[in-house]
């Protein structure tokens, strides 16, 4: 097992890995930007290295700095939680290289899971249902109209080293298809370094479903059931379940089947996630895999009682699953709200000083967070400041707790997305469980 963990990240991810990291007899550093100096994740690690000034480009992405301070610190790990430096080849390339363990897949699995187009090439080889579209990365805006054309519109262009929204254009008519291109290829050079795009038909109000896998050196690979991702806005997600409303055994079984086969592809390794669209027939499309720890990681640990970090973390140190799939039940239902410092009528970002924070609490509640009162909310990073996670018998119980987790949080001198989510879970369509990936564009405008 490893000595020292070196967590490349920062807030509620930070503090979760350090946690981990602590049951597990770990020592631990945390490295932070200037602005994070006196953050909670900085004061509950054993060590506490500075990277660089607030902007991320110079200290949380800054991979020699991140890895000075591995060298200086001794730590023979590094976590890099979700986002940053995450899902950046070359970064665990570079870690492999000089000797720190990268607590994740190998540098070669990131690349290439982390080509969007290339992925949906692999998985199709394998016989398994993927999103219609381009046969890979599209190479002109012609090749673009005869992929949309064979495809039938609505279709969506997205960046091949897509994620979190970006690099994402949907396009309802053949006119519009050379601007949207262009768009996209430019948002996703700007944001990945890379302007590679690919295709795919765009399904009217699909459901966003993910299964998590686990998989070790051994070639053994585990599902932990699905989540439904459903609920989100300009394809960031907004709150969470687990085991999805929509699907029945019999559909859980064959799409968790197709998850692992997909990973099993490419001898996948460590944590994953595989994402699929469900369509209103319930049939279901491969869309990606994510070489990392989700933020909603949480509600599948509240259901399978496996603790994802902890497996992570072992996993790295070469040691095999510490359980089989027959091992996996899922227990009742679990919820997520993520909690984001925005105004919830304009999504704006806001930023300031937390006066009073008082989180919830009581059975079948847990609260992912690194904020307390007298603290400030940096503009230089996302705006998750929160997450609120609910375990019930059913999905009743599990919403009723989350209107009453909601009720009790308590956090005043910025606006939170609190009101938003109070709404939404009082509103009788997603009560039936009928959401889709529209929902919350009708829900906002209704």
């Amino acid at each position: 097992m490893f000595k020292k963990v070196l967590i490349a990240n920062r807030g509620e991810i930070a503090l979760r890995v350090i946690r981990a990291c602590k049951e597990l007899g770990i020592q631990t550093v945390a490295i932070c930007s200037e602005a994070d100096a006196l953050s909670l994740h900085v004061r509950a690690a054993d060590e506490k290295i500075c990277v660089g000034p607030a902007d991320a480009a110079l200290s949380y992405r800054n991979i020699p700095n991140v890895l000075s301070a591995a060298e200086i610190t001794g730590a023979d790990a590094i976590h890099p939680g979700y986002g940053f430096l995450s899902e950046n080849a070359h970064f665990a390339e570079v870690c492999e290289s000089i000797g720190v363990k990268f607590i994740g897949p190998s540098s070669e699995h990131i690349a290439l899971l982390g080509d969007k187009a290339k992925a949906r090439e692999i998985v199709a080889g394998r016989g398994l249902p993927v999103t219609p579209g381009s046969p890979g990365e599209l190479k002109s805006e012609q090749g673009a109209l005869e992929a949309a054309d064979k495809v039938g519109y609505p279709v969506i262009i997205k960046a091949s080293a897509g994620g979190g929204g970006r690099g994402m254009r949907v396009v309802n008519k053949a006119e519009d298809l050379a601007r949207a291109f262009q768009a996209a290829q430019a948002e996703a050079k700007t944001t990945f370094g890379n302007d590679a795009v690919y295709l795919e038909r765009y399904f009217l109000e699909p459901r966003h479903i993910e299964v998590q896998i686990v998989a070790d050196h051994r070639g053994h690979v585990v599902h932990l059931g699905e989540r439904d991702c459903s609920i989100q806005r300009r394809h960031q997600k907004l709150l969470e379940e687990t085991p999805s409303p929509a699907v029945n055994e019999k559909l859980r079984r064959e799409i968790c089947r197709v998850a692992v086969e997909a990973v099993k592809a490419v001898h996948y390794r460590n944590v994953g996630t595989v994402e699929f669209l469900l369509d209103k027939d319930h049939n279901f499309f491969f869309m990606e895999v994510n070489t990392r720890i989700q933020v909603e990681h949480a509600i599948t640990e509240m259901v399978t009682g496996i603790d994802l970090i902890k497996e992570q973390i072992r996993l790295a140190a070469g040691h095999s699953l510490s359980f089989k799939q027959q091992d996996i039940k899922l227990n009742g239902h679990s919820l997520e709200c993520r909690i984001n410092a925005e105004d919830p009528e304009k999504f704006t970002p806001c930023p300031g000083m937390i006066t009073k924070y008082s989180a919830p609490g009581g059975f079948g509640v847990r609260v992912d967070s690194a904020m307390e009162s007298n603290m400030m909310v940096v503009p230089f990073y996302d705006s998750m400041i929160a997450k609120i996670i609910t375990h019930g018998r059913d999905r009743q119980e599990s919403i009723a707790r989350m209107r009453r987790a909601l009720d009790e949080f308590v956090i005043e001198g910025i606006k939170t997305t609190i009101p938003l989510h109070k709404r939404i879970l009082n509103d009788p369509d997603f009560q039936k469980g009928h959401v889709s990936t529209s929902f919350l564009e009708r829900f906002l405008t209704s």
